[in-house]
Parts: structure tokens; sequence; C-alpha cells
């Protein structure tokens, strides 16, 4: 695998770990909205009550992330995908028995914590390890994998619950996460390039055929907690979210509320989806050629601010075509954020600890945004008072990223040293 004329070992890892984020997020995230009609109609639920569950699951999630963070950065994100998709796929399946409000929170709660030891972090972590020069553009590939989800996953999701019900959907989310990741982490995925031999980015090796093996350098999370820049950018990104995260979960119901078919509204939702790969690809490539990625994310929540303002001024047809524009330009590189913008900022010796600390910070946005929206909407029959929640939110956050974008990175790296001549 590591040989001369083989391609190099990194993009295989990096192709798997799109289905990975698609069948990931695909089954999770965008399809949380189509949940919420389905457990109203049946339980006699409220928006809110339905929504907070989704909301208890983004807590859960956010606050097991530092211990996923430790454990991919001691044990690898190998184990961690093996072992979190495969309890993943059984609480899939405990999700599916549910018949009782307190078991929608308790089993949400229960998948959440195992998701997050199979998704976000230890990708994240995987290809970071695996690229550095191009680290941007990979992280843009694997950012393509959340989109996916959205385009392929969530119409699928939509005729497995039409067709089998919600909890048949659950059951189905187990069964294919197992049966995709399991087999994934085993026989694909390795920590690094070091475990078959070769080196970071397929570099090529020594004149004596040899790779150096790659030190990981940066802050440990308690220097990193200590320095103002990490608190500054983790609120930025804790309210970016809060806007994204909120209407991903609404945005199904949002298009039903104003007269959208379901099936409509997921094709919606889907053809974004679909569009935003070329966004994050573009985003991604472009973050290698910039020195402060602070500066970009401030464009991308100045188009989320756009796409808001068009559905407050207009719901109709118009509003939804130019929010559409605006939505899929500015969501396009949120996933890369923070892959990003971390390793610069402080290296990625414990990238894992520092990006799980991040998401106990951004569980804040996540777990108010959608049950707060849910219970505007059940007060006020109407989205527009949540549309003007998001806004602010992402206002906030382009003041917060200024700021960072003025304050010096936590950590400079150390130029590896160049072999004398003759060696």
């Amino acid at each position: 695998m590591g040989g001369k004329r083989n391609t190099f070992y990194g993009w295989w890892i990096l192709a798997g770990s799109v289905v990975a984020m698609a069948l990931g997020s695909g089954v999770s995230f965008w399809s949380f909205g189509l949940y919420i009609e389905p457990l109203e109609t049946e339980f006699g639920w409220s928006r809110t009550e339905v929504s907070l569950g989704f909301s208890v699951s983004l807590l859960v999630s956010g606050l097991t992330g530092p211990f996923v963070g430790r454990w991919v950065d001691a044990r690898g994100p190998r184990s961690a995908i093996v072992v979190g998709a495969t309890l993943t796929g059984a609480t899939y399946v405990l999700l599916a028995t549910t018949s009782e409000l307190w078991q929608w929170y308790t089993y949400q709660s229960i998948n959440a914590v195992f998701r997050q030891l199979m998704f976000f972090i230890p990708f994240q972590a995987l290809i970071s390890r695996w690229f550095d020069r191009r680290r941007g553009i990979a992280l843009g590939i694997l950012g393509t994998g959340f989109s996916l989800g959205g385009f392929v996953v969530v119409p699928l999701m939509r005729v497995v619950i039409d067709a089998y019900g919600w909890d048949g959907s659950f059951i189905f989310s187990g069964i294919v996460t197992v049966a995709v990741l399991v087999p994934m982490g085993l026989l694909l995925v390795r920590n690094s390039p070091a475990d078959i031999g070769a080196a970071v980015d397929g570099e090529p090796p020594a004149r004596d055929g040899s790779h150096q093996p790659r030190v990981l350098t940066g802050l440990t999370l308690g220097q990193a907690l200590r320095t103002p820049f990490f608190w500054v950018l983790a609120l930025a990104m804790m309210l970016f979210f809060y806007g994204v995260f909120g209407w991903l979960v609404h945005m199904v119901p949002f298009y039903e509320s104003v007269g959208i078919s379901r099936g409509l509204a997921a094709a919606l939702v889907s053809g974004a989806a679909a569009s935003s790969i070329l966004s994050r690809l573009a985003f991604g490539a472009l973050a290698d050629r910039i020195p402060r990625i602070e500066k970009v994310a401030m464009g991308l929540v100045a188009f989320l601010m756009a796409a808001m303002t068009a559905l407050i001024l207009d719901s109709g047809t118009a509003g939804i075509a130019v929010f559409l524009v605006f939505w899929i330009v500015g969501s396009g590189g949120g996933p890369l954020l923070e892959p990003l913008l971390l390793p610069r900022a402080f290296g990625l010796a414990h990238f894992g600890a520092i990006l799980g600390t991040f998401a106990v910070i951004e569980t804040v946005g996540l777990v108010a945004s959608p049950a707060i929206a849910g219970a505007i909407f059940d007060s006020t029959g109407s989205y527009d008072w949540v549309l003007v929640m998001l806004l602010a939110a992402f206002a906030g956050s382009a003041v917060l990223l200024y700021i960072a974008s003025r304050l010096p990175l936590p950590f400079t790296p150390q130029p590896e040293p160049t072999p004398a001549a003759g060696e």
C-alpha cells in the first residue's frame, strides 16, 4: 500500500470517510426533521417536545466530546469508529421501541454517546493525520460527505419512513450503520500513514527508501484553554451552529408550514445539500491558500444572514429561491471550519481533546436552538420569529469571528529540520 507506484493510501482513507460521513449525517442530523410530524401524529406530542429529543441528543453528544477526543488521541480513530458503529447500530434498534416521551429522550441520549464515538471527531482527526499541505482540499472532500448525507440519504429515509414508519426507519438506520462502518473500520481505516510505512500527503521516501515518522506537535488542552483565542472562537462557532442546526432540524417543518408537501420539502433539502458540494470543495481548496480562515468564515456567515433575511421578507416561492442560493454558499464550508481552524491555532498533538472540548461549548447552541425554535412555533403558529432569532445568532458569530481574526494564533509550528547535504 505504500509503494511508489500506488495511489497514496490517504485518498482511499478519504473516500471511505466520505461514505461514512454521508451515512452518519444522513440517518441522524439531516433526517431529524422527517421524524417531527410522524411522532406528533402517533403520540400527540407537541413540536417542542419532539424537538427537545433532538436537543437532548445534541447535548449528550457534545458533553461526550472531550472523552471521545481523548480516546482518539490515545488509541487512534480506528478503534473509535469500530466500537462506536457497533453500539450506535444497537441504539437505533432501541429507538425503534420508543412508546413514551421519557424513552424518546433517554434513547436519543444513549444513541448520541455512541454516535459521537464513530462520527465527527474520529474522521476529522483521521483526515488531519493523513494530510498536511493538502489538508484544506482533503477536508473539503470530506465535507462533501455531509452534503451527500442530505442529498442521497434524506430522500431514502423519507421513502423508508413512508413505507415502514418511523420505527422501521430506525431499524434500517441501525442495520446500515453496522453493515457499512464496521467493515470499513476493520479493513480500510489505518490510524496514520506510519501504520503502512507511508508519509503524510504521500511524500516520497528519503534517499535510503525510509519514511521519517511524523511527530505530532501542538498545545495541550490546558494550554489552549488559557488562550483568549480559544474562547472567542468557541463562542463564535457556538452561535454559528446554533443557527445552522436549529434550521436543519426545522427546515422540513418550515416548508410544510408554508404549504409545501413533505416530498417536495425533502427534495428541497436534498437539492440544497447536493448543491453545497461544490461550495465545500471550493472552500477547501481556497483554505489551503489563506493564512487566516476566520476571515473567510465571516464571509460564510454573511451569506447565512442574507439567507435568513430573504425568508423574513418573503416566505413564498421567490423568497425560498433566494434563500436557497445564499444558504447553499453559506452553509457549505460550515463542517470544515473547526478542522481547518484548530490545527492552525493549536497544532495536532491534542487535536481530538481540543475538538471535543469545542463540542461541549457548541452544545449550548445545538441544544437550545431546536427546542427554542419549536417553542416559538408552538406559541406563534409560524416560523417568523425563529428566522429573526437565527439571523441574530449569525450576526453575533460574525462579530466574534472578526475579533478572532485580530488575535494572534496561539501556536506556531516549527519547521521540520532539513537533512544536511550528503545525509
